[in-house]
């Protein structure tokens, strides 16, 4: 006896991701190239630059994200952690390191910059692997998918993302390596990667939830 529920039952697998392109439909009723496809998204053509074949990956997937409102998003996400990080330094180091001392003072600047990228990389981690979004994104209609498939980034796909963003950030870069990495998507195509989203083969769509 059959353990598969019965049609229109509406049950899914309990680790279905709803964010998953759907197959195509089945053979008769349409080419699903032939039609725009779901949420006003377009063909950009070119195939899959990550070997996926010929079809367009962005193909049933909501509209690339804005890089405008995913810089703003970035900037909140980046001020609430930053007050986080303000606030465990002051709270444990500023007495400690209350001496004129260029030792100290380098000790006390690398334990900060330390403590921000184990923050910043485990708020986009949690974040972004359990729904897509962090906060910022949440709050201005975005999400990350995986470019394969639309699908939510696996933890181990958000941290390569929130590691090749952060540590470079919080170690040497700063500004300038979250402009050059976040910003590589005002200029790149067809996806609108930043450098990270290269990384972990992702992009950022409008949300539709």
């Amino acid at each position: 006896m059959s353990s598969e529920p019965p049609p229109g039952s509406g049950q899914q697998p309990p680790d279905d991701d709803p964010f998953r392109k759907q197959p195509p439909p089945a053979e008769g009723s349409g080419s699903p190239y032939n039609t725009p496809p779901p949420y006003g998204g377009s063909p950009h053509g070119g195939g899959d630059p990550y070997g996926g074949g010929p079809a367009d990956p962005l193909a049933g997937m909501p509209p690339l994200a804005p890089s405008g409102r995913r810089t703003l998003a970035r900037i909140i996400d980046m001020i609430m952690v930053a007050v986080v990080v303000w606030l465990i330094t002051w709270g444990v180091g500023v007495s400690e390191y209350n001496v004129d001392s260029d030792d100290m003072q380098y000790g006390k600047s690398l334990a900060q910059s330390a403590l921000a990228a184990v923050l910043y990389i485990a708020y986009d981690t949690i974040m972004i692997s359990r729904s897509g979004q962090t906060l910022g994104k949440k709050w201005l209609g975005m999400r990350v998918a995986n470019l394969d498939n639309g699908s939510t980034p696996s933890t181990q796909t958000t941290l390569i993302r929130s590691a090749v963003l952060w540590i470079p950030f919080a170690f040497c870069c700063a500004c300038i390596w979250t402009a050059i990495c976040g910003g590589w998507s005002y200029f790149d195509k067809p996806y609108k990667q930043g450098l990270h989203d290269k990384a972990a083969k992702t992009v950022v769509v409008v949300s539709t939830t």
